[in-house]
């Protein structure tokens, strides 16, 4: 049989040619010029990463009668004869991880080497030794004779003994990046004449998931089908979505739309995605807009931390789906808690639309059982949304930052601004988020008292009002679409509050002080 997989075909025969562990490359190319080579080392690290690939060039290198720059020359009799060569043994402790395959190995390592200056024994997998076989193999690792160098690679750095670890030189491997993994793709496919799309080789890349052997051999399998490498190629050939399709399905999530959302997870169902391959696309383009809504402070409908609660629950889905238990079921439940299936609102939402209104939306509010209260926070929401701008919002926050680190503030209404965020701004109106209806309720009752407050504390006078976080989210919203379908805000005056309507502070509040801690 000639024909070899790429992964065998293209395994590195020398250091400029391992990808991506370029500080662990540097650092054994110094130990052999330097002519400093350590008794054991420890090559831990994700599979296809290269750790059983540096350890054959390295000890292909330290054995070289004439090494270049720390690398193998590849021209002497030793590195001509390096694959045949008995001084190098390699052992896979999956299959030989038994305390006799060791005691046979310490007792083989008192004798010299039959080419080189040193024999290399390379153990991989060398988590799968028995608890018996690490203590046999405890005092020759630490004081082994010296012509004899041990190399172990491993994946699951954690289940290698501690006495073992620390008669080792570590090195940990990393995963390698999707950019070094394209440019080993792109070098192959020009040699062995696959054509294939830039995106499609990062496409691959991404599905190696860091892992170098992984991508050649998803390539190898994909160049079996003689077509250019493409996108589509891959999604059909793969089962996987693209993250375009991600991206959509994000926007569905985003616009509330609850049927489109369905439909698109049958379709993946009936397409046969793999469910893992789903969760890890999703999470990484889900993360990357959390990444943006914290540096931008921009959201949709979904905040920072419904994508945070998404992407964890999601990831913590992977461990738990039972072989009984339909993957899709699981992660359809799990978004579907992401959608605001708010009936009423929906429908005076869609009644709005059908009048085209420029007058205050019918917000739906119920912070307080008191009509005039309500009635107060729907016009202050309108009339904030009249002329809210984000330079206002900017300056409002810094505003009371400041405001929140005088000595002058009253601890009542530190206390209230502490438990809220001012979301929205106009040059008279300002809009605060509290994290509960709770707290919503509790400071509107007492809004004259925190207006003067605020006023004298950052010398400007502001109508406020207080919203629970899901109700500041639909008045968003509502503003995000009229904004849309141009429907304008306009000024709306507010009832006058007799003396005996107004909230006072005592209402909430006994008079004794409220400590701040």
């Amino acid at each position: 049989m000639n024909y070899k997989v790429l992964y065998r075909k293209y395994r590195p025969d020398c250091f400029e040619n391992i990808v991506g562990q370029d500080y662990i490359i540097k650092t054994l190319q110094n130990s052999v010029l330097n002519n400093n080579i350590s008794h054991a080392y420890i090559f831990s690290g994700p599979r296809g990463t290269g750790k059983t690939s540096t350890a054959k060039v390295f000890a292909k290198a330290i054995n070289c009668l004439d090494p270049v720059n720390g690398s193998p020359c590849g021209k002497c009799e030793f590195c001509q004869n390096f694959q045949e060569n008995p001084d190098i043994i390699e052992i896979d402790a999956a299959s030989n991880n038994g305390v006799d395959e060791i005691r046979t190995l310490i007792d083989n390592i008192k004798l010299m080497p039959t080419n080189g200056k040193y024999k290399v024994y390379i153990i991989d997998e060398v988590h799968m030794l028995t608890t018996s076989a690490f203590n046999a193999l405890l005092l020759t690792l630490e004081e082994p004779p010296s012509h004899t160098i041990f190399i172990l690679a491993t994946t699951n750095i954690e289940n290698v003994p501690i006495t073992i670890l620390s008669r080792c030189q570590r090195f940990d491997f990393q995963k390698i990046k999707v950019e070094d993994i394209v440019k080993r793709l792109e070098y192959i496919c020009d040699i062995e004449n696959i054509k294939a799309t830039p995106e499609a080789l990062k496409e691959i890349a991404y599905l190696a998931e860091g892992g170098l052997r992984d991508a050649l051999s998803l390539l190898d399998q994909l160049s079996k089908t003689n077509q250019e490498l493409t996108l589509e190629l891959i999604d059909k050939e793969v089962k996987t979505l693209s993250e375009s399709e991600i991206i959509d399905l994000l926007n569905v999530i985003e616009d509330n739309d609850v049927e489109q959302f369905l439909e698109h997870l049958q379709d993946y169902e009936q397409r046969a995605i793999d469910y893992k391959s789903f969760v890890k696309k999703f999470t990484d383009v889900a993360s990357n807009r959390a990444k943006n809504i914290k540096k931008s402070g921009n959201f949709r409908r979904l905040t920072f931390s419904d994508y945070k609660k998404i992407i964890l629950e999601l990831s913590d889905s992977i461990t738990k789906i039972n072989i009984n238990v339909e993957p899709y079921t699981i992660l359809e439940m799990i978004l579907l808690d992401y959608f605001n299936t708010d009936t009423k609102a929906n429908e005076i939402a869609e009644i709005k639309e059908e009048k085209n209104i420029e007058e205050k939306p019918n917000n739906i509010v119920d912070n307080s059982s008191d009509e005039k209260m309500k009635e107060l926070i729907n016009i202050r929401i309108n009339n904030c949304f009249v002329n809210v701008q984000k330079k206002y919002l900017e300056q409002i926050k810094n505003d009371i930052n400041n405001y929140l680190n005088s000595i002058s503030i009253d601890g009542k209404i530190k206390t209230i601004l502490l438990d809220s965020e001012v979301v929205a701004a106009s040059d008279t109106n300002l809009i605060f988020a509290c994290s509960s209806e709770k707290k919503a309720d509790t400071a509107n009752k007492k809004l004259n008292f925190i207006e003067d407050g605020l006023e004298k504390g950052i010398g400007k006078a502001y109508k406020i009002i207080f919203l629970n976080q899901n109700v500041w989210l639909k008045e968003k919203n509502r503003y995000i679409e009229n904004l849309k379908n141009k429907i304008k805000y306009k000024i709306i005056p507010e009832p006058e509050i007799s003396e005996k309507e107004n909230f006072q502070i005592n209402d909430v509040f006994e008079i004794s002080k409220v400590e701040i801690i």
